[in-house]
């Protein structure tokens, strides 16, 4: 991994605009969740941390600027709260673009130009993916940051220009200070969803300065005799395989990567599109009998039935909750045939009868036939969807299947650098002005050419009256 990092191989083209329409879609969603609890107190704890010629943090000045690791912890809450950002999902869960707050924030610290953060996030989101591609998390009930943090530490050491040494030392503090168990995904889940990949970032920068002094890290990490390997996943006698590039190989895995057309777990995306279609054939919602999604073994059990969680059919879940249940999302994406980031999650939307009354009706099961092309080794056959079948009260049924969400690169409407403005545009409304997004989307687009200065200036601004928790407080401890 590490000698990944190192590897002074030019980023392909291609990969260097989807870094760009990550960026985007990375400060859409963050400035749409700006004011939202959770991001709002990320953020206040980042400004208990202020550093002169420091990071930016979504929503403030530019002129105001943070302590790299503080920055990072806020953006990336930023990023995760709507759970609306990329995805790639193999063997294990990611969002890849979770490696891009803490890469910029040092980026902006260091004084990196562009061409450096691109180095950094292709690194980033070649060891994460790759990363997930081998090792599957999930079955030991492990949160999927333990990938995220080493990759994040890793793109920084690219960044940075480290040596294989450091970057070595790095990716094993990295991963061993970021293991959790899933819990933060199970039950009444919490803003630690959104705070935990902001939590790994944070862990990735300060992991990185330990070894830039010179301090080393538990060694070897994953293999050793009380390690990784060894007591968090398959035993003393595991064995992965994790797929990297070769010395000179380009880093491409940003372009297995994809993100969300609606706000929602990545593996709703299809059926909700499979909802909108649907739809169309029921005059009366109310007649139906059941719903049984066919699907894949982890749709199944991370948002299905199969997951045996009370609170996925609860109308007073939490909004973090009720993203990670697939019964709720279909009943509601059948029923309204769109899908809205705050609309479709509110406690009114939520709670209405003839909406509990579907969502109890729907159920899921795991289809083999699904699983196995959820795990396909060909992204262009990999699929996250399903097979719906709606029985009617009078035993007529509504039999339909996606395999893939309309945006996803195979998909039938892949998302490119338009759609990507577009959302930005959708989610951002009201919360910025016009001057401020031409601004950052006409930066962004340059992305190769950014000198130091223009690097510092990657970052969304929201007017102060718009904004909540602009200044520091005195809440907590800092």
């Amino acid at each position: 991994m590490a000698e990944v990092a190192v590897d002074p191989v030019p980023v392909d083209d291609k990969a260097i605009d989807m870094i760009i329409n990550r960026i985007i879609d990375n400060a859409s969603v963050a400035i749409a969740a700006t004011n939202r609890r959770p991001v709002a107190s990320a953020r206040s704890q980042a400004l208990c941390h202020p550093r002169t010629g420091g990071a930016t943090v979504f929503g403030m000045p530019n002129s105001q600027t943070f302590s790299p690791e503080w920055a990072a912890w806020a953006n990336g809450a930023a990023v995760r709260e709507l759970d609306y950002h990329d995805t790639y999902l193999a063997a294990d869960y990611s969002h890849p673009g979770d490696n891009i707050p803490p890469i910029l924030a040092v980026a902006q610290q260091k004084n990196r130009t562009g061409k450096d953060l691109i180095r950094g996030i292709a690194t980033g989101y070649e060891l994460h993916i790759n990363l997930v591609k081998g090792i599957c998390l999930h079955k030991h009930k492990k949160d999927h940051i333990a990938h995220l943090c080493p990759a994040q530490a890793a793109g920084i050491g690219t960044l940075l220009g480290l040596d294989a040494e450091t970057i070595y030392q790095s990716i094993q503090q990295a991963l061993h200070v970021s293991f959790s168990t899933r819990q933060s995904r199970k039950g009444e889940i919490s803003s630690w969803k959104a705070y935990a990949p902001a939590h790994a970032g944070k862990l990735s920068i300060e992991a990185v300065d330990r070894c830039m002094r010179g301090e080393g890290a538990p060694s070897p990490i994953y293999e050793g005799e009380d390690s990784v390997i060894a007591y968090m996943l398959d035993g003393k006698g595991g064995r992965y395989t994790v797929p990297l590039p070769e010395v000179g190989e380009a880093k491409l895995a940003i372009l297995e990567s994809y993100t969300k057309e609606h706000s929602a777990e990545y593996q709703s995306q299809a059926l909700i599109d499979l909802a909108f279609k649907m739809r169309g054939e029921i005059s009366d919602f109310d007649k139906i009998k059941d719903v049984v999604i066919h699907t894949s073994h982890h749709t199944h059990y991370v948002i299905g039935t199969g997951a045996e969680d009370p609170q996925k059919m609860d109308p007073k879940a939490s909004r973090e909750t009720l993203d990670h249940s697939i019964m709720y999302i279909f009943a509601v994406a059948l029923q309204d045939g769109e899908w809205h980031h705050v609309k479709s999650y509110t406690p009114e939307r939520a709670g209405r009868a003839d909406t509990v009354r579907l969502w109890h009706k729907i159920s899921t099961v795991e289809d083999p036939q699904w699983t196995e092309l959820y795990h396909h080794s060909d992204p262009d056959k990999k699929c996250f969807g399903a097979r719906i079948e709606i029985t009617m009260e009078d035993g007529s049924k509504i039999i339909d299947e996606l395999g893939r969400a309309n945006a996803h690169p195979a998909g039938v409407q892949p998302f490119t650098r338009e759609n990507y403005t577009h959302k930005f545009d959708v989610i951002t409304d009201g919360i910025i002005t016009r001057e401020e997004r031409d601004r950052f989307i006409t930066l962004v687009e340059q992305l190769p050419e950014l000198t130091t200065e223009e690097v510092k200036q990657l970052n969304v601004q929201v007017p102060m009256e718009m904004l909540t928790a602009k200044e520091r407080d005195e809440k907590g401890i800092f």
